[in-house]
């Protein structure tokens, strides 16, 4: 129910932009930062997880019966994309590669999040009847619900999904075509593509795994509440440019494919029985270095993540909007009808 919702929100929230007669649109373009299980830098913000974000908001819905320039509540609904990711195996600039806290782990992801949010706004202005483009500058303050889309993949094999085209990674930080054990393995690029669906696959333990064909089932779909704040400067009547930092915190915690435990190998073996090849490809890719865990439940080898923290991403943005003027509706037969028939009485 809650899912049904949050999907139908942001209708709700623009269906009575149809008896409006203006209705503001603004896109954004600008850099989100994931927050969450992954990272290899201890501080606030793990700077390597930059990806980008494209938004298009929908704003002036509440009716305006006191013909306010603006109000101070106010209601939007918002159509986002925001690419996420991170990647435990990469260098930093900076930063020697044995500085890095989880190198040897080496867990990655690219998620590519769309989302639907409906939002209650504050307008920060000074005068409500000064228009707002003689005022130029306010803030504004937003809080929404909105639900998200979107399925975390990872670079793990060069070319086709094969375990004689998967990456080996060494403790040197360099990724190559075979294990530290082969001297004769070359350095190799990754090719960037995320070809693997990791909830196609078991990587964690959790409920169903353990037993015979059955993996833990993950969900594409993330609800989430998005908190943020701007500045806005009206260019013209129409025409405003704007700066906003916002946070969208979601409610669950599988936007990385991260949350709990690995999955022991017992637990893989279960989830594919009598397929050896796919029981080894489970393998790697729940633990790309072979590094992360021993295939056992131990104080030293089964955390994979935390539970208790919710994935969070940032979304700094510079938008540009303008305020569309929509004509009036057409009269009805029967207003025509009766102002003809006025024209001739007279």
């Amino acid at each position: 129910m809650n899912r049904i919702i949050t999907l139908f929100l942001p209708l709700v929230l623009l269906t009575p932009a149809l008896a409006q007669r203006h209705i503001e649109v603004g896109l954004a373009s600008g850099i989100t930062n994931y927050y969450g299980d992954l990272g290899n830098i201890d501080g606030q913000v793990q700077w390597n997880s930059t990806r980008p974000g494209l938004s298009v908001t929908f704003r002036n819905f509440i009716s305006n019966k006191r013909r306010y320039v603006t109000r101070a509540i106010d209601t939007e609904a918002r159509v986002s994309w925001f690419r996420v990711g991170y990647e435990e195996a990469d260098p930093i600039k900076g930063f020697d590669y044995s500085e890095l806290r989880n190198r040897k782990r080496g867990i990655g992801f690219r998620n590519d999040l769309f989302g639907l949010s409906g939002h209650v706004v504050l307008n920060a202005y000074r005068e409500p009847y000064q228009p707002l483009f003689q005022q130029r500058f306010f803030m504004y303050f937003h809080l929404g619900l909105g639900v998200y889309y979107g399925r975390p993949k990872a670079d793990l094999f060069r070319g086709d999904a094969d375990l004689q085209n998967r990456y080996y990674f060494w403790d040197d930080g360099t990724v190559r075509n075979g294990p530290m054990d082969n001297p004769d393995a070359e350095v190799i690029e990754r090719d960037g593509k995320y070809e693997t669906d990791l909830f196609e696959w078991q990587t964690e333990g959790g409920i169903g795994t353990g037993e015979s064909g059955k993996r833990y089932r993950l969900s594409p779909w993330h609800v989430a509440m998005p908190i943020g704040a701007g500045v806005r400067y009206m260019a013209t009547k129409q025409m405003s440019v704007g700066l906003e930092f916002s946070y969208v915190m979601f409610m669950s915690d599988h936007i990385d494919d991260v949350s709990d435990r690995y999955a022991t190998h017992a637990e893989i073996d279960a989830a594919y029985p009598g397929d050896p090849n796919r029981q080894q490809m489970a393998r790697y890719i729940s633990d790309p270095t072979g590094q992360g865990t021993d295939g056992e439940i131990g104080i030293g080898t089964s955390r994979r993540g935390n539970p208790g923290l919710l994935d969070t991403i940032s979304f700094f943005n510079l938008e540009v909007s303008y305020k569309f003027k929509r004509s009036p509706g057409r009269r009805s037969y029967l207003s025509m009808k009766r102002g003809k028939d006025t024209t001739s009485a007279r």
